[in-house]
């Protein structure tokens, strides 16, 4: 009777298949998983895919053994070079050229519009120019980023018109940056929405979710700023100035001699006077971080 063979031992572990099977599956299943959850498109969490991706292929990976920060703690937008890339772009075109200031402050990416005629004087009512440099900032503010914007208005010392209807440079303040909203989330809003009719209709834009009026904050400043800063840039000609009113008392020097130098004095003040004013006819828009 012929023996019966023993069966060949079976190596320990699963097959090698298997292995590269079940890479393929877990590979598949968060592909899908990655396309559920995009199915409802979050501006913040697509951005933050984005940056992952590019920072995976270009260098190492942030996180706790790099001594990374996670990207879901990274503010974003503010971080994002894209929005100042774009608005300094803007700031290239001969139009705008010194009309537009990017600065990265703690709060956020701050945008100051400025050299030019934004209001009427004693007025809340925006100027075709204003309007026009509004339109081409505002898009990229608004639409690449989904952060709070809070909108500051100024005043100079001038006097208010005899007539105005605002009590106080207060309330002229605060309704010019509340102009620059409304202006945003009704003129601009419709002018978006008629040049984006194709992407509304196939769902790739939606104006609303972009100006929605609980993002935006109106911040009156009246003359405040202008005043502090005008005190501090004339401080050191007002010095010179009761110094040459001293001497003169004094007897070190005559009267023709004070009133020579008092004038120059006072032309240079009256120059550095025009200048701030000058500097505060602007709007600033600052683009907040989020969490704060």
């Amino acid at each position: 009777m012929a023996r019966k063979q023993k069966c060949p031992e079976c190596k320990a572990g699963s097959p090698a298949w298997m292995s590269t099977f079940s890479d393929m599956n877990s590979l598949l299943m968060t592909f899908f998983i990655a396309l559920v959850a995009m199915s409802t498109l979050s501006p913040g969490k697509f951005q933050q895919v984005s940056v992952g991706i590019q920072t995976a292929f270009k260098s190492t990976p942030p996180g706790i053994l790099t001594g990374g920060r996670t990207l879901s703690k990274e503010p974003l937008v503010t971080t994002n070079a894209g929005i100042r890339e774009e608005i300094l772009h803007i700031s290239q075109n001969p139009k705008y050229k010194g009309k537009i200031t990017v600065k990265e402050t703690n709060q956020g990416l701050l945008v100051e519009l400025h050299n030019m005629a934004f209001f009427k004087r004693g007025s809340a009512e925006l100027t075709g120019q204003a309007k026009d440099l509004l339109s081409e900032v505002g898009k990229s503010i608004i639409e690449h980023s989904t952060n709070p914007l809070w909108v500051y208005g100024y005043t100079t010392d001038l006097p208010l018109p005899k007539d105005s209807i605002y009590p106080s440079k207060w309330h002229l303040s605060a309704a010019r940056a509340a102009s620059v909203i409304w202006f945003f989330l009704h003129e601009l809003k419709n002018a978006r929405a008629n040049e984006e009719v194709v992407k509304i209709m196939n769902g790739q834009f939606d104006p609303n979710y972009w100006y929605d009026p609980s993002r935006f904050v109106a911040i009156g400043l009246g003359d405040e700023p202008m005043l502090k800063k005008l005190k501090s840039e004339t401080f050191s000609v007002e010095q010179k100035l009761q110094a040459i009113r001293q001497e003169y008392a004094s007897g070190q020097i005559n009267y023709d001699q004070l009133s020579q130098e008092a004038s120059e004095l006072n032309a240079e003040v009256a120059s550095i006077t025009k200048e701030v004013r000058d500097s505060y006819r602007r709007v600033d828009i600052l683009i907040k971080k989020q969490g704060d």
